[in-house]
């Protein structure tokens, strides 16, 4: 959002731009928000003009947090969530993104006829890959474990990760 860019004291600061992006998201902003949009800014303007606080900053990331050390996130609210929107909005757009990344590796030819349930909890665990990892295999077979039992076959990788598969009966928990 270039409109809300705080370098050289506020100098491509640009009102018009600003107004334009809160347009676009009209479930955040009420008619009266964007009407009054162009005054909040004016007044914010005004506002932090003669405030050393203001200057040297390097991005909308700066002038968030210098806004909250100052307190004008409270007397110039609609302009303060302009600028959370416009922080939030990288950060979701690169969520979608890595998304779609984890979808291509996820989809592949071989796996082109898989249904929606399972795409998407395969969706989840290449995605949370992080958070996964985290998780005891110990805890995972508690919760199994609490289940129903029912016997089945289970293919088990080996545990140095390059040995061969081997097939094992368990007995496991079911819902």
């Amino acid at each position: 959002m270039s409109g809300l860019n705080p370098s050289n004291g506020l100098s491509k600061f640009d009102p018009s731009k600003i107004l334009a992006f809160a347009k676009m998201y009209p479930d955040d902003f009420t008619t009266q928000e964007i009407g009054s949009l162009l005054g909040d800014i004016e007044s914010f303007r005004h506002t932090i003009r003669d405030d050393d606080n203001f200057e040297d900053l390097n991005g909308i990331s700066d002038l968030a947090r210098v806004m909250v050390e100052t307190g004008t996130h409270s007397s110039c609210p609609t302009v303060y969530r302009v600028v959370k929107l416009a922080l939030l909005l990288r950060v979701a757009t690169a969520t979608v993104e890595r998304c779609f990344s984890k979808l291509k590796l996820v989809k592949t030819d071989l796996r082109n006829r898989i249904g929606p349930e399972f795409l998407n909890n395969a969706m989840v665990c290449a995605v949370e890959k992080d958070f996964l990892s985290e998780v005891k295999d110990d805890d995972v077979m508690k919760r199994f474990q609490a289940m129903k039992k029912k016997r089945t076959n289970l293919l088990v990788p080996p545990l140095d990760g390059m040995g061969k598969r081997s097939r094992i009966v368990i007995a496991f928990n079911a819902r």
